[in-house]
């Protein structure tokens, strides 16, 4: 069996990017224990990295490199952004110290009303620095890894990927028989568990 759209692969990989002195860091390891596992064409991998895994068989084993450009894409110097330190105030109206800290990874609203996440780089008494920039941009990543094994994808797998919420976004609270949006032209009735129907 190769790898292909719909088939759940499992595989060992270490995630190196360049460090100090031009010699490769060691980012991130999968092991057999603990090892990735993703479904193929479902957007839970970086394209060019399943592009670079498509045909690959049990067993076989990977390294390559994925471009900046085809990874996280460059670093984006308009991502470093200072804000006011009250825009990280909790319900008490005081600095959320235990979410808000330099190294934390913070959700944050974009004006058209997306959440991305942001590093904080720098607090000081009057402002937080945030990095929107993916912590890996810039960087060409090197992987390296063994394929353990690949199946197909079960309906019930499918389901959660594609509705990682619910077939309904987690709760749609329409009754059986009322459209909502993703469950098709029957409602949430045509979705067998959705998990939020009444």
């Amino acid at each position: 069996m190769k790898i292909e759209n719909l088939k759940v692969v499992r595989a060992t990989y270490e995630l190196y990017i360049n460090g100090e002195e031009g010699k490769e860091e060691l980012m991130e390891k999968a092991t057999e224990e603990t090892p990735l596992v993703w479904c193929q064409g479902e957007g839970m991998m970086l394209p060019a990295f399943e592009a670079a895994m498509s045909g690959k068989e049990a067993g076989e084993t990977f390294d390559f490199v994925l471009a900046a450009k085809d990874a996280y894409g460059e670093y984006i110097e308009e991502g470093l952004m200072e804000l006011p330190k009250k825009m990280f105030f909790n319900g008490d109206g005081e600095f959320d110290e235990e979410r808000v800290y330099v190294g934390a990874i913070v959700p944050m609203n974009t004006t058209d009303g997306q959440v991305v996440k942001a590093q904080v780089c720098e607090i000081t008494d009057e402002s937080v620095t945030i990095d929107l920039n993916h912590p890996y941009a810039g960087e060409d990543l090197h992987f390296k890894g063994t394929i353990l094994d690949i199946r197909d994808v079960t309906e019930g797998e499918l389901k959660a990927i594609r509705h990682p919420h619910g077939c309904c976004g987690g709760g749609c609270h329409k009754k059986k028989g009322e459209s909502c949006g993703e469950c098709g032209e029957g409602g949430c009735g045509d979705c067998g568990e959705c998990g939020g129907c009444e």
